[in-house]
């Protein structure tokens, strides 16, 4: 039985994961971590989730949430998400970073931790979004640059980062099948004037609305045809899932930064 910390317990995805452990028989919740402000500091986390009663209480201290865990998943926010980092690193306990949106500093940072312990983090803990980057990939692989690429992403209104971690792993993916960093072909932004598309160039479009859990497209648009890879999230079950068989893969590993990829041999 793996003891299982979960980071941002009241949070969307903390709601989600949070029932899946109560319904295993693998994994059981030893500890669960909201903001100072959450209203649900100290009620019972299963409660909370929508479940049954845990006997575990959301706290604010992430050393109380760490306690008895032998594996954390994070699912917070970008800076949160690091300090959370360094309190596992303090106490040997092997990390899932399921939040995205963080900056180079922190990404370099969370890099360093990772040389001491074992960590997974992921634009995306799903296991067809993961196919979709191989897919895309290989599909940037074998069209040249006669095929223009754009990445379409949706998500509902709430979420503060764009584009979103997984639109971005996207543009990674294409970018490595090109050969090229996303750094020097991207575009973010259209607005007015533009003039023709630059060849070679990766474009992302993001919108914003509504209670959209995540849609993610990848085109490419080329002489006569245009391909399209797709993958739309139903509900957030399938990120939950995935960060449960990271969480499970990475007990005993030894120290480094592992990726979804790793998990799924991909």
């Amino acid at each position: 039985m793996l003891n299982v910390a979960m980071f941002g317990a009241s949070g969307r995805m903390g709601r989600t994961i949070i029932p899946l452990v109560v319904a295993s028989t693998d994994l059981r919740l030893s500890g669960a971590m909201a903001a100072a402000e959450d209203a649900h500091i100290g009620h019972d986390a299963g409660v909370v989730a929508g479940t049954a009663p845990v006997a575990v209480s959301l706290t604010s201290d992430p050393g109380q949430a760490l306690e008895g865990a032998d594996v954390a998943i994070d699912f917070t926010l970008p800076a949160a998400s690091l300090e959370h980092a360094r309190h596992c690193l303090m106490r040997k306990v092997p990390l899932v970073i399921g939040t995205t949106g963080h900056d180079e500093q922190a990404r370099a940072d969370i890099a360093r931790i990772a040389e001491s312990l074992p960590m997974v983090m992921a634009p995306n803990m799903s296991l067809g979004v993961n196919l979709l980057f191989k897919l895309a990939e290989l599909g940037a692989r074998a069209l040249d640059a006669e095929y223009d690429i754009e990445i379409f992403e949706a998500h509902h209104r709430h979420k503060v980062d764009a584009p979103s971690g997984t639109a971005l792993g996207l543009g990674h993916a294409v970018a490595r099948g090109r050969g090229v960093a996303l750094e020097q072909v991207a575009e973010y932004s259209r607005h007015g004037a533009t003039g023709p598309r630059r060849k070679g160039a990766v474009g992302f479009s993001v919108m914003r609305g509504g209670e959209i859990v995540g849609d993610h497209r990848v085109f490419f648009a080329g002489p006569g045809e245009q391909i399209e890879l797709a993958h739309h999230a139903q509900d957030r079950s399938g990120f939950a899932r995935g960060a449960l068989a990271a969480a499970r893969w990475l007990v005993g590993r030894p120290p480094g930064l592992y990726s979804m990829m790793d998990v799924l041999g991909l």
